[in-house]
């Protein structure tokens, strides 16, 4: 049997992730640095030190922003 998965919105595009992850683990999953990147999330930025306690759920809407260093 598959593990349980949900569907959220992640900048205009649908993706799976693993039921019951955090948007933290949702970022590595996705190859991202949680530390390099600002996340609305449902229409509402999300404080940084939130993001290791809200769970994507099924529906969710990301959009996520990556800083880019350069000079």
């Amino acid at each position: 049997m598959a593990a349980p998965t949900v569907r959220a919105t992640v900048n205009g595009s649908e993706r799976e992730f693993p039921a019951g992850r955090t948007i933290a683990q949702a970022l590595e999953l996705l190859g991202l640095d949680p530390r390099l990147v600002v996340v609305e999330h449902n229409r509402v930025i999300l404080p940084r030190e939130r993001i290791e306690e809200v769970e994507v759920r099924a529906g969710d809407s990301l959009e996520i922003v990556h800083f880019v260093g350069g000079g």
